[in-house]
């Protein structure tokens, strides 16, 4: 894995962990929007990092699960 994968990698679970450390108080539609982007993104940037994309990877899966997880019941 080259430097700047391992770069995209780490700052994407940083500030994942980031997002999610004060999040409380969450209707359940939020907590699945949450849950589902926080996933999207981690499996986009292990996508993204096999074919050399990393952030991109994450930022679609990120929207992708995000949107999933909000409008699934």
């Amino acid at each position: 894995m080259s430097r700047a994968g391992k770069l995209a990698v780490t700052s994407t679970f940083i500030a994942m962990l980031a997002m999610t450390s004060a999040c409380t108080g969450l209707n359940n539609t939020q907590q699945r929007a949450l849950t589902g982007g926080a996933i999207g993104a981690a499996g986009g940037a292990g996508v993204g990092l096999l074919v050399g994309a990393p952030v991109a990877g994450a930022l679609i899966g990120g929207a992708a699960g995000a949107g999933l997880g909000a409008v699934t019941k």
